[in-house]
């Protein structure tokens, strides 16, 4: 995916590790300056900023906790100060709550996946539009939320909760699309399947990813990298009259 060498700043949430890290390394070839936020995993986290670094791009390891609104504000005070204004915003920092049948799950699972999956991607938003909206003086800019398949699928059996986040994130997409349309700021969605990240083993069950494969029509499980494309084809301009959309990456499922 190609850009020009100076697209601005982009913030991308949870990107220590996995589809995150991905999206934090092609943006920066494809010319953003990139803030790399993570929660935990911070040794990963600097080591993708110097990685960045030392092939010619700019960029900035921030910590903060997406489920928290005084740690997003500060984030984008941060990147805007020591990168630049903000262009974009793609929101990928989440959690699903563990494996469990909805009627086993607490309380404090749910809060906890929806403050980071849904109030922490709204808040993100709600301080990127702040800054690019043409109505607030800004030059316009690009959010991609990272959605899932199993906002489709409902992932019964594993993981309910989280799936019903990701439902709220494709109906917070259109919605905002809509808003904003005319403020210069495209808002669209990823909705990844089956990728091969730590995701399933941290859960509990590193084999997770073979056992679902045959439900997959290419037969495999896809690539973060393979997700990070379809990321920054979004934010580029040769997505310009691309916004509501969610785009399913999933092979087929």
């Amino acid at each position: 995916m190609a850009a020009s060498r100076d697209s601005g700043t982009l913030i991308v949430t949870g990107a220590s590790r996995g589809i995150g890290a991905a999206v934090a390394q092609l943006a920066a070839r494809c010319g953003y300056a990139v803030a790399v936020n993570f929660s935990t995993g911070e040794t990963e986290a600097r080591k993708i900023e110097q990685d960045i670094i030392s092939e010619g791009g700019r960029a900035v390891a921030i910590h903060a906790d997406i489920s928290r609104e005084e740690q997003i504000v500060q984030m984008f005070k941060t990147a805007e100060r020591k990168l630049g204004s903000i262009k974009g915003l793609v929101n990928n920092a989440g959690v699903t709550g563990g494996f469990a049948r909805v009627e086993n799950v607490t309380a404090e699972a749910i809060q906890k996946v929806f403050a980071v999956n849904v109030t922490g991607a709204m808040l993100c938003a709600r301080e990127a539009v702040r800054r690019m909206s043409t109505k607030r003086g800004g030059t316009g800019g690009a959010i991609v939320n990272i959605s899932s398949l199993a906002a489709k699928t409902g992932a019964p059996g594993e993981w309910v909760h989280y799936a019903a986040t990701k439902g709220a994130i494709d109906s917070f997409t259109i919605g905002l699309a809509r808003e904003v349309a005319t403020e210069g700021i495209r808002v669209n969605a990823i909705a990844p399947g089956l990728v091969e990240t730590e995701l399933h083993a941290a859960n509990g069950e590193p084999g997770r990813l073979q056992r679902l494969i045959p439900t997959i029509p290419m037969q495999r499980a896809g690539l973060p990298m393979e997700i990070a494309e379809a990321v920054l084809f979004l934010l580029s301009p040769a997505a310009s009259y691309a916004t509501g959309t969610i785009l399913q990456v999933g092979g087929g499922r």
